[in-house]
């Protein structure tokens, strides 16, 4: 992969310098380190190793990299060993991406109170999904997944939000069985909006009561009792932004797609552009005009302020494990998640197999039809089998579908007795029960009328008028 022309580290040793001097009224000594550990970066200043090749003798010199989780050129490593580590944990089943965002009343004050605000939204976002899906009107399984932090956005604006990523399903509370979520759904987001929203505004109301929350040159009216609850009432507006996709593919997919969401920075080198006249260019997605690529100038110093922005305190762990792939219960539970989804697999292969076994048994079953007299026949041939061995059907809506309704009436004008002799009494349209048992099939029987080999090429139904009184 070819070097970007461009990279932060030239910003930074451009006018790193600079912006220190003139930002001394706000920036602390975090700010400083990170901006001198950029610009040192694969520099003769950190030191480095001589490399020789065995065959031909040639030697380079690689400078050693400053590690720093805010660094643009030292993510790949970590990402690389990262995903190494989690290719083992990678469940036999379909993922799905969800994120939590904060609105933007928020920014201020997450910004005053990163570690309290960042850590809220962690267990919040967790406690929704892990309640939302325990809830057997949803999914009713005990979920795991993992979240990462992001705090900003295409154009480097503080936006906190966090990226989770779980499996399409869970175990069952005791243990038994996996449950697997639908094809293209997991869980309802407008309930998932809304929980999150209460679950947060507890939480901050919670840590005013503590005095754990602070309020600095805007914000400092919020101090007050009064002023805060009424600005907290204000969150309760509009939802919050909860983004739900489709369920993605398996292990592999979901490794790759890891990739891109768990060491990131607020920038890549492979987005800046040009450093011209104390002005840096950048591109960036426009997400609310079609994903469209824009470029964006802005002066040297906001520049490098945005950076800045989306530093994380000292010590925060930005990528956190839930449920069933926490710390404590991932060597117990994640096993047993294993041996649940081989069942599974192997019991979903069961259902298809008898599903089509049942499907190329047929039975003969009654039905009718007019024929040119306008008479009603009986049609006996071959229909649909038995649905006993048929896997089972979930219904979400109770009711019938308002298209299904002239089907049905059409049905109960259509119905005969399932009795092979001649209607004597004229049809009350009304549904009876059959006075005998022949033609009332029994699968695990011997049916009258069936070829011995079981073949229906050869059959043809026969059809029988009946008088109408």
């Amino acid at each position: 992969m070819s070097r970007p022309p461009l990279e932060v580290a030239d910003i930074v040793r451009c006018a790193g310098q600079s912006f220190v001097e003139r930002s001394c009224r706000w920036i602390s000594w975090q700010h400083q380190k990170v901006l001198l550990a950029i610009a040192r970066c694969r520099t003769a200043a950190l030191g480095g190793h001589r490399d020789q090749c065995s065959n031909c003798g040639h030697s380079t010199i690689s400078y050693n990299s400053c590690r720093n989780r805010h660094c643009p050129r030292c993510q790949g490593n970590a990402r690389l060993r990262w995903l190494q580590a989690r290719e083992r944990e990678l469940l036999p089943t379909r993922y799905v991406h969800v994120v939590f965002t904060l609105p933007r009343e928020l920014a201020p004050l997450a910004l005053q109170n990163k570690r309290l605000i960042y850590n809220l939204l962690f267990h919040c976002s967790a406690r929704t999904l892990i309640e939302i899906a325990r809830d057997p009107r949803h999914l009713g399984a005990e979920i795991g997944f993992f979240s990462v932090l992001h705090t900003w956005d295409q154009r480097l604006q503080h936006h906190p939000h966090v990226h989770c990523v779980l499996a399409a399903g869970g175990f069952a509370p005791d243990h038994s069985r996996w449950i697997s979520s639908r094809h293209s759904f997991f869980l309802p987001v407008k309930v998932l909006s809304r929980v999150f929203r209460g679950k947060f505004v507890a939480g901050l109301r919670a840590a005013f009561l503590e005095g754990d929350l602070q309020f600095h040159g805007s914000l400092a009216p919020l101090a007050e009792r009064r002023a805060f609850s009424s600005w907290l009432r204000l969150l309760f507006r509009h939802d919050w932004v909860v983004y739900s996709k489709r369920p993605f593919g398996g292990p592999e997919h979901a490794l790759r797609y890891l990739g891109a969401y768990t060491h990131r920075v607020a920038i890549s080198n492979r987005r800046l552009i040009a450093l011209a006249d104390n002005n840096v260019t950048f591109r960036w997605r426009d997400s609310a005009h079609g994903n469209k690529k824009r470029l964006m100038t802005l002066p040297i110093e906001e520049f490098l302020r945005r950076f800045l922005l989306h530093l994380l305190p000292r010590g925060f762990v930005r990528i956190r494990n839930f449920g069933f792939l926490a710390n404590r219960q991932r060597a117990t539970l994640l096993p047993l998640c294993f041996r649940l989804l081989t069942v599974h697999s192997r019991g979903s292969v069961g259902n298809d197999i008898a599903y089509d076994r049942s499907s190329a048994c047929i039975l003969e079953l009654p039905c009718v039809r007019w024929n040119h007299a306008h008479h009603r026949t009986t049609i006996i041939g071959p229909t649909s089998a038995s649905f006993s061995t048929s896997p089972p059907v979930r219904r979400m809506n109770q009711q019938p579908k308002p298209r299904m309704i002239p089907l049905l009436r059409q049905a109960r004008r259509l119905f005969v007795s399932f009795r092979s002799d001649t209607l004597t009494e004229p049809f009350s349209g009304r549904f009876r029960e059959p006075q005998n048992n022949t033609f009332m099939p029994n699968p695990t029987s011997e049916l009258s009328g069936l070829p011995p080999n079981g073949s229906f090429a050869n059959t043809r139904p026969a059809i029988r008028p009946l008088q109408t009184p």
